[in-house]
């Protein structure tokens, strides 16, 4: 081969690779847009119908919020969770993490809105505590994010104001507490746990049976342990709820999540499913950190969960 030819193959090949390249960041580009823009606020709210209540019972219709991660200016976000009044739900229960920044207690009653109105049960997740740090988005692949809080201990975030407002407007506190009340013409034992991924959970401060009396009985907590999810369904909760994962929040077409932050498996990051005799509900979450605010094949969302009568 001559010198010439040489020079016209090594261009020919550098062309090409640098075509390659150029393709490969532009849609990479593409798709940090799509997930940072499009998708994390293309909100969408599931429906489950869930056989569990007597025979001859009424519907009992649960709206299911978690993880909003609220900052002052998402309006869009704000604006959908308002808007989710219009589905008539018996009852609302938020599993935690509403907060993101020290000004967003009022944004986020503002979200909630007319549900307020409604009956509703809340626990809270270490980010109602802790502000978000910067910190590099994709570390969650390979750790999880339990650590960054061993060293931080004194909470920055405007929890108490929060929870009263809650509390005011009626709903329970269940941060490792026990409680009950009536929702949709059914009556309602729940109990809760403070989060375990920040080492706040006391399951032993409600443990034991839960009032075979009541219509439904509920556990709710932010992060779905498995230890705990056990503990529930052993003592006789029918209806487990939690948040935590936001599904994975990263996904991958045909395999799904990628991991879940705590010690729940991959096939539950999200969805209904089961624990033992239980039946799990883990939201995937409405918002995302704003050190990390992407989401890939993994839309935001709430979900209506139609407690039914059991064949």
């Amino acid at each position: 081969m001559t010198g010439s030819a040489v020079v016209n193959t090594t261009g020919r090949v550098l062309r090409r690779i640098g075509t390659a390249a150029a393709v490969t960041g532009a849609l990479g580009v593409a798709g940090l847009v799509y997930a940072s823009v499009v998708e994390r606020n293309w909100f969408r709210l599931r429906h489950y119908e869930i056989p569990i209540l007597a025979p001859g019972s009424d519907r009992l219709r649960i709206l299911h919020l978690s993880d909003a991660h609220l900052t002052p200016g998402r309006r869009l976000l704000i604006d959908w969770i308002r808007s989710l009044d219009a589905h008539n739900p018996d009852l609302v229960v938020n599993t935690g993490d509403s907060l993101a920044h020290p000004q967003a207690v009022k944004p986020f009653l503002d979200a909630l809105g007319p549900l307020l109105d409604r009956p509703g049960l809340f626990v809270y997740g270490s980010n109602d505590l802790f502000s978000p740090q910067p910190k590099n988005p994709a570390r969650y692949l390979w750790r999880s994010s339990k650590a960054d809080y061993r060293k931080r201990k004194i909470p920055d975030l405007p929890w108490r104001e929060l929870g009263a407002a809650m509390r005011e407007a009626g709903w329970l506190d269940l941060n490792n507490q026990k409680g009950r009340l009536t929702a949709g013409n059914l009556r309602i034992a729940a109990a809760g746990i403070h989060d375990s991924h920040i080492g706040l959970d006391r399951y032993e401060k409600i443990a034991g049976p839960a009032d075979p009396t009541a219509d439904v009985r509920i556990g709710v907590m932010h992060s779905p342990e498995p230890r705990n999810l056990d503990r529930f369904t052993a003592d006789g909760y029918e209806l487990l709820l939690a948040g935590h994962t936001h599904g994975g929040q990263i996904c991958l077409p045909f395999y799904g999540t990628l991991v879940t932050n705590c010690g729940i498996d991959r096939a539950r990051a999200w969805g209904l499913s089961r624990n033992g005799t239980s039946w799990l509900h883990v939201s995937g979450g409405l918002g995302t950190s704003p050190y990390a605010p992407v989401r890939f094949c993994c839309r935001p969302e709430a979900a209506l969960l139609d407690l039914i009568p059991r064949a």
